[in-house]
C-alpha cells in the first residue's frame, strides 16, 4: 500500500498562495489537498474553483485532491472538475444522492472518495465501499485548521482496512509526526497535514520524516 503525504493548502499563507503551492510541490509530497468549505456544512468559508485552477496553473504536475465540505456538493462537481480537480471527495453526510454523485465523479474521468465526520458511525460508509477509490476519515470536526487530533476516530480506519484491504484510506485533522504514526498503525496510508507542514521552515525534511515514520 503506497504511503502518500498531502499538505493542506488551508494552512498556507493566503497572501502567497502561488509560492505556497510551489513550496508544497517541492517538498516531495504526493498531492496537494484543497479544502473547500461552504459556510453551511461547516462553520467556515475557504475558497472556490479559482484556487484549484491556480494550483493547476502554477504546479500542473502536482496532483490535486479536492475535499468538498459542502451541503450540496452535487451542485459544484463540474466547476471543480473543470478547474483541475483530479480526485473529488464528498461527505457521506451531504444532502444529495451520494451513490449518484460518486458515479458522476468517475464519469468525469476523476477519482472519487467518500468522507466521514467524527460523529458519524463507520457503518454509514459500508454501502459505498464498492464504489469508491478512497475513503477519508476526519480526525477533527471539519471547518478549521489547527485542531487537536481525535484518536477515537481511528477504529473507523481499522474497520475500513479490515473490510477493504486494498482501499486507499486517508486521515485529515490534527495530523503531525506523532499522530500520523497512530493513524498508520490503525491502517491509514494517506495523511493530510496542514498546520504541521506549512509551519515548518523545511517542509521537504518534514515530509520525508513523516513518510519514514509512517512507513516503518
Amino acid at each position: 500500500m503506497k504511503t502518500e503525504i498531502l499538505p493542506s493548502l488551508l494552512a498556507a499563507d493566503f497572501g502567497r498562495l502561488a509560492d505556497e503551492i510551489l513550496r508544497a510541490e517541492a517538498s516531495g509530497a504526493e498531492a496537494l489537498h484543497l479544502d473547500i468549505m461552504d459556510a453551511h456544512f461547516v462553520p467556515n468559508l475557504s475558497f472556490g474553483p479559482d484556487v484549484v485552477a491556480l494550483a493547476a496553473k502554477v504546479a500542473p504536475g502536482f496532483y490535486r485532491n479536492v475535499h468538498l465540505m459542502m451541503t450540496r456538493p452535487d451542485l459544484y462537481l463540474e466547476p471543480f472538475a473543470k478547474a483541475g480537480a483530479q480526485t473529488i471527495q464528498i461527505h457521506v453526510e451531504a444532502d444529495c444522492d451520494v451513490h449518484a454523485e460518486l458515479k458522476r465523479i468517475r464519469a468525469m474521468g476523476l477519482k472519487n472518495a467518500i468522507v466521514i465526520n467524527p460523529e458519524t458511525p463507520v457503518d454509514h460508509l459500508f454501502p459505498y465501499l464498492d464504489e469508491i477509490d478512497e475513503a477519508l476519515v476526519m480526525t477533527v470536526h471539519p471547518g478549521y485548521g489547527g485542531q487537536a487530533f481525535i484518536a477515537e476516530c481511528l477504529p473507523k480506519v481499522t474497520e475500513l482496512r479490515k473490510r477493504r484491504p486494498a482501499l486507499d484510506i486517508m486521515v485529515d485533522g490534527g495530523v503531525n509526526a506523532e499522530t500520523a504514526v497512530q493513524a498508520a498503525k490503525a491502517g491509514a496510508n494517506q495523511f493530510v497535514a496542514g498546520s504541521y507542514l506549512f509551519r515548518q521552515p523545511d517542509m521537504k525534511a518534514a515530509v520525508e520524516a513523516m513518510r519514514a515514520e509512517v512507513s516503518a
